[in-house]
C-alpha cells in the first residue's frame, strides 16, 4: 500500500488552553481561601457565599469549554466575563467598607483574569483590550474612586491580556505559513512519486505504441500519432502540476489543519482580474502536442494574469496560422524566456515561411490575423511583437512583455510579410 505524506494537525495554542483551565480552577480555589480566611470581617458573608457556590460550579462546570478554541463559543466568553464583573460590584454589598477603603480583594480576586485571557486566547489582542477595559470600569465603579493600587491592577491585567493576545494572533499566522510550506512539500513528494510511476509504465507504453505504429504505417501510424500526443500531453501534466493551489486553514485557532482551496480571480478597475501573478507556463503547456515543443526555464515564470492571459492567446493565435497555413506535417516550437526586466515568448515554425508582401496583403483584405490577434493583444498590454519569415525556411514570432506592462502603442513592425492570412 503507497504510503502519502500528509499534514497532520498541530497547534501551538492548545498549551495555552491547557494552562487556562489550570488558572481557572487554581484561582477558583484562590478567591474561595481568601473569603474562607476573612470571613468575620464581611458585613454581609451570606451574599459572598452565594457568589462563591456560582463561581465554584461555573468554573467546574465549564472545564471542557476552555479546552480549546471551538468549544470556548462567544456565548461563553460573554457569560463568563459577566459572572466576573457581577462579582466585583458585588464585593462593596458583601465585604465591609473599611477593607474596600484598604484596597481588599474583590469576590473574585484574581480569577478575574482567567475571563479576560480566554478572549485573549480566542479572539487576539482586540478582545482582550474590549474585556479589560470592562474589568477596568467594574473595579473603579465598586471602590468609588480610582485608587493608585487599583489602577495598578487593572493596567496589568490589560497589558498582559493585549500582550497574551498578540502573541497568539503572531502565533496563528506563523502556524498557518509553516502549514502551507509543509503542504506544498508534500504534494511535490508525492508528484515526484507519481512522475515516477507514471513513466516506468504509462508513459513508456504510450512512447512504444508511437514507434511500432509509425513504423506499421496505414491506421497502426494514426493510432501512434495519437498515442504520441497523449505522451507528450501526460508529460507535460506530470512535469508541471503548475495549477495554482491556495491552502488555508480549516479553522484559524486549530492551528495548522489545511485543505486546498479555489482562489477566485479579483477583479480590477476594468474588471480583468489582476490580483497575484500567475505562472505563464500553466497557460503555455496545454498546447503542447506531437508536433508543438514547449521549451522553458524550468521555473515558475511569474507575470500579472492579465498580461499572461494576453499573451498566452497570442501564441494560440500563432500557432493556428501554422496550422492553417504550413501545413499538417509542420512542426512549431514555444521558447519562453525569463529575463529580469521582459518575459519573451518566441514561436518558430519550419513551414515554408511568408512571401515577401503578403502581410499587409492580408489586411488589406481585412484579414487581420496577425494584426490584431497577435500585434493588437501585445500592444494592449504593453508589449511588442516581431514577426521574421524567411521563404522556405519557416517563421518566427517573437512576443515580449515588460514586466510592469503598461497599455502601450509601441508595436514593432514585422521584418517579414505573410502569404495568407496570418
Amino acid at each position: 500500500m503507497t504510503k502519502r505524506v500528509r499534514v497532520m494537525r498541530m497547534s501551538v495554542e492548545q498549551p495555552l488552553w491547557r494552562a487556562l483551565t489550570g488558572y481557572r480552577v487554581l484561582t477558583m480555589l484562590y478567591a474561595i481561601g481568601l473569603f474562607v480566611a476573612a470571613h468575620q470581617k464581611f458585613d454581609r458573608p451570606w451574599v459572598a457565599v452565594g457568589f462563591y457556590v456560582v463561581l465554584a460550579g461555573w468554573t467546574i462546570g465549564t472545564l471542557p469549554k476552555v479546552a480549546n478554541a471551538a468549544s470556548c463559543t462567544k456565548r461563553f466568553l460573554i457569560t463568563d466575563l459577566t459572572i466576573a464583573l457581577v462579582g466585583i460590584l458585588l464585593t462593596p454589598v458583601a465585604d465591609s467598607h473599611q477593607r474596600i477603603v484598604h484596597d481588599g480583594p474583590t469576590l473574585p480576586s484574581i480569577w478575574t483574569a482567567g475571563a479576560v485571557l480566554a478572549f485573549a486566547i480566542k479572539g487576539g489582542w482586540r478582545w482582550a483590550a474590549f474585556a479589560s477595559a470592562l474589568v477596568g470600569v467594574a473595579n473603579i465603579a465598586q471602590r468609588g474612586r480610582p485608587t493608585q493600587d487599583t489602577l495598578h491592577n487593572v493596567l496589568l491585567v490589560c497589558i498582559a491580556s493585549i500582550a497574551i493576545g498578540y502573541v497568539v494572533e503572531v502565533a496563528r499566522a506563523s502556524e498557518r505559513t509553516l502549514a502551507r510550506a509543509l503542504e506544498i512539500e508534500a504534494a511535490t513528494r508525492e508528484r515526484e512519486r507519481l512522475a515516477r510511476d507514471i513513466h516506468d509504465s504509462v508513459l513508456q507504453v504510450l512512447a512504444m505504441v508511437q514507434r511500432r505504429g509509425s513504423a506499421m504505417g496505414g491506421e497502426a501510424a494514426e493510432l501512434g500519432r495519437m498515442a504520441g500526443e497523449q505522451e507528450v500531453a501526460l508529460r507535460t501534466l506530470v512535469a508541471g502540476g503548475l495549477v495554482r493551489t491556495s491552502h488555508e486553514s480549516e479553522d484559524a485557532s486549530l492551528g495548522a489543519v489545511v485543505r486546498a482551496v479555489e482562489e477566485p480571480d479579483e477583479p480590477d478597475e476594468d474588471g480583468a482580474a489582476d490580483a497575484d501573478p500567475c505562472d505563464l507556463r500553466s497557460l503555455l503547456f496545454p498546447y503542447a502536442g506531437a508536433k508543438v515543443t514547449v521549451s522553458e526555464p524550468g521555473a515558475p515564470v511569474a507575470l500579472a494574469p492579465k498580461a499572461a492571459r494576453e499573451l498566452a492567446a497570442a501564441v494560440g493565435a500563432a500557432l493556428d496560422n501554422v496550422h492553417r497555413h504550413a501545413g499538417p506535417d509542420a512542426g512549431a516550437w514555444i521558447l519562453v524566456e525569463d529575463e529580469p526586466d521582459a518575459v519573451i515568448v518566441t514561436v518558430r515554425d519550419d513551414g515554408p515561411g511568408i512571401p515577401e508582401g503578403r502581410l499587409a496583403e492580408a489586411e488589406g483584405e481585412g484579414r487581420l490575423g496577425v494584426a490584431l490577434s497577435i500585434r493588437g493583444r501585445l500592444r494592449d498590454i504593453g508589449g511588442t511583437a516581431e514577426l521574421i519569415s524567411v521563404p522556405g525556411q519557416g517563421t518566427e514570432v517573437e512576443l515580449r512583455v515588460p514586466r510592469a506592462a503598461a497599455p502601450s502603442e509601441n508595436v514593432r513592425g514585422t521584418r517579414g510579410k505573410a502569404g495568407k492570412e496570418r
